[in-house]
């Protein structure tokens, strides 16, 4: 999350979808997904990650990515717009005295002097000021220090008819649905966008890629708390918004046994300063 810079109307909507995550920040913790192991793994092999590694974590949120940071014995700095989200972090992470939980705007928020080893940022960077996002972070870092951003996707897979279904609920209390939407493929997510953005900040060296698609299930009630989380659910009027989560609930409780089943694609790219 984070303040534009740029007041377009496009970007105002960003800074305004961005703030609604604070606005339920227990059901946020409560309903969102973390990562998967691999991605961890992952971050201490092309990142660093690791015992004594000295990390700076872009919006953390609640802590999704910033506990098994912790638990791999990595010291964070984790800076987080929400007031709220960042008190539910604070809270979690109360046992790992190595991490540091503080409520800024990322753009703002003066750099300490000492340089981070890493610089981290789950399912947030997007939400960053593309002006500053990039230099700002190479700023952050030491000489040949990485840059991983994690990005997550919902992806064609898991109860795939129910997703298809679905777009009924969708197009009738959300008039801005594009007709016949479908979850693309793992493969066809692009990731040509941040490398290229990497590569203009002249900033940083080529960005290497990992890509873990997983599964998860959901009751219907699990379900709909993970919608009620989104940024565009939650800018929908009210009673758009409770008709479409009805609409979902009824169809997952009719038509498929009270359950489904989201696929994810978690996509790690990693880039290091020159």
């Amino acid at each position: 999350m984070g303040r534009m810079r740029d007041d377009t109307p496009d970007e105002r909507r960003r800074v305004l979808l961005g703030r609604t995550f604070d606005e339920d920040a227990e059901l946020y913790d409560r309903a969102r997904p973390g990562y998967p192991p691999e991605l961890f793994a992952d971050l201490d092999e092309l990142a660093g990650t690791g015992p004594g590694c000295r990390v700076l974590e872009v919006g953390a949120g609640t802590g999704k990515a910033t506990v098994p940071l912790a638990q791999r014995g990595c010291r964070i700095t984790a800076v987080e717009l929400g007031a709220s989200m960042a008190a539910v972090a604070r809270r979690t992470l109360a046992g790992h005295p190595g991490v540091e939980v503080v409520t800024a705007d990322f753009e703002s928020w003066p750099l300490p002097a000492e340089p981070f080893d890493t610089v981290v940022a789950a399912t947030a960077f997007h939400w960053i000021d593309p002006a500053v996002r990039m230099a700002k972070a190479a700023d952050a870092l030491r000489p040949g220090g990485a840059l991983a951003v994690v990005a997550t996707h919902h992806v064609a897979g898991g109860t795939e008819d129910f997703f298809a279904e679905v777009q009924r609920c969708y197009e009738r209390f959300d008039p801005a649905t594009p007709p016949g939407l479908r979850p693309s493929a793992a493969a066809e997510v692009d990731t040509a966008g941040h490398t290229a953005e990497a590569a203009r900040s002249g900033r940083f060296g080529p960005v290497v890629h990992r890509r873990h698609e997983w599964d998860l299930s959901y009751t219907t009630g699990q379900y709909v708390d993970v919608l009620r989380t989104y940024s565009g659910h939650r800018a929908l009027p009210a009673a758009s918004r409770e008709g479409l989560l009805s609409c979902v609930a009824g169809l997952i409780d009719t038509r498929y046994g009270g359950r489904v089943t989201k696929r994810y694609l978690t996509e790690l790219r990693v880039c290091r300063t020159v």
